[in-house]
């Protein structure tokens, strides 16, 4: 993800359907009208240091978690009226973080399946010990105090070199198979110069999935039978599908289990990809829909396009979410929720998985006279209710336009 400064920047209506044109080539069959939705500040009493991960723990207790890159997990009552928040997990002192390096840090959070069994979560960030080296680490909660997590039970997954500091991806998230899902980036710099993307040889540029209910071969994970590339000869089996530059936030959705990614672009294009066993996005050959770079290719049967696109004249840098199974929204339900982290622009986007097309694209608008905010992330509660974090500290949630 690239990290920018907050800015606002003015597009045109004219500039969005030529987009959407270019696109899609069927713009008229794509509803793109605006929500009559908004956005509104939650928590309002709650501000916290660069909010990267808003989830809940899927025990019945409605608790709210919200991970900051630089190490901290802190909890709070899921009340609009709350006033503070308590530390759940603090590791600040093994995250690295640089305001200036700003895609390392603590980058993924996630509760295990059967947390409320077995009181385990998982978080993925760049460790102290090592330079540019993100690691994946389960931790358990308190038997005394579930409001608590003693830093000291961490037991060390995975452990990935990455050879610059961005790039880094960063979402972990539990599969409806349980097994834990980890987007990593292709490594860092620009262009994948090390082909990363491509090459099946590394984890890098890929989306790993392993069963962290077993160990095996000295490793305290397991690979799952299934995986696509156990019997390719020299590929890491954990590979569950590769060819991404850099998923920002990967989700499942809760109702059909479909996996969508947000990986950002490049150059010119911005895309949305439903991931599959196997499958291989593209990058470095392609950017979105399109060849990249002096040996990039045209559209080719083994290489999965994105399933949404849009041009770098309507925002440079994506920001994924999750697909909206509240209550509070009956004409949210079933879309996917996006934005972008330079425009500020906000979406929903309706996709009919039997005919593999987007059937709407639809704008969600900031309150008047507040600018468009940079969106680092999004989450939700145990009742799907969506929210969006923002590098100021604050959350929002939504709420009727009027």
């Amino acid at each position: 993800m690239k990290m920018f400064p907050r800015m606002t920047l003015v597009f045109s209506a004219l500039a969005l359907t030529v987009s959407i044109l270019s696109t899609t080539g069927r713009a008229a069959e794509i509803d793109e009208s605006p929500l009559a939705i908004r956005a509104t500040q939650a928590f309002i009493d709650l501000e916290f240091r660069r909010p990267i991960v808003m989830t809940y723990a899927g025990d019945g207790s409605d608790r709210v978690f919200v991970a900051e890159q630089e190490g901290v997990i802190r909890v709070f009552k899921n009340d609009q009226d709350a006033t503070e928040s308590s530390p759940f997990l603090d590791i600040e002192s093994k995250v690295v973080y640089k305001d200036n390096q700003n895609e390392e840090g603590l980058l993924g959070f996630a509760f295990h399946p059967k947390y409320k069994e077995n009181g385990h979560l998982f978080v993925y960030y760049t460790t102290t010990d090592a330079p540019h080296t993100s690691v994946v680490s389960r931790f358990t909660v308190s038997a005394d105090n579930p409001q608590q997590v003693d830093p000291k039970t961490e037991v060390e997954i995975l452990r990935i070199p990455q050879p610059f500091w961005n790039h880094n991806g960063g979402t972990i998230a539990f599969g409806p198979d349980g097994y834990l899902y980890i987007a990593l980036g292709d490594g860092g710099a620009g262009n994948d110069p090390m082909g990363n993307g491509q090459n099946l040889k590394t984890w890098l540029g890929s989306i790993l999935r392993i069963d962290v209910d077993h160990k095996s071969n000295g490793k305290n994970y397991s690979i799952p039978k299934d995986n696509p590339f156990v019997k390719t000869p020299g590929a890491r089996p954990e590979i569950y599908a590769y060819g991404v530059r850099n998923i920002w936030r990967l989700s499942f959705d809760r109702k059909t289990g479909l996996c969508w990614a947000a990986d950002v672009g490049q150059d010119i294009w911005e895309e949305i990809d439903i991931i599959v066993k196997g499958g291989n996005y593209g990058w470095n050959l392609r950017e979105g829909k399109h060849k990249f770079g002096p040996n990039g290719v045209g559209p080719r049967k083994d290489l999965i396009e994105p399933i949404w696109e849009y041009h770098h004249d309507i925002g440079k840098s994506i920001t994924g979410g999750q697909v909206y199974r509240g209550k509070k929204f009956p004409e949210l339900v079933g879309s996917y929720l996006y934005a972008d982290y330079v425009s500020g622009r906000i979406w929903a986007l309706k996709y009919d998985a039997d005919k593999k097309v987007v059937t709407a694209n639809r704008s969600i608008s900031w309150p008047e006279g507040v600018d468009p905010l940079p969106v680092m992330s999004f989450g939700e509660d145990e009742q799907g209710e969506a929210y969006m974090l923002t590098p100021s500290g604050h959350i929002f949630g939504f709420e009727k336009a009027e």
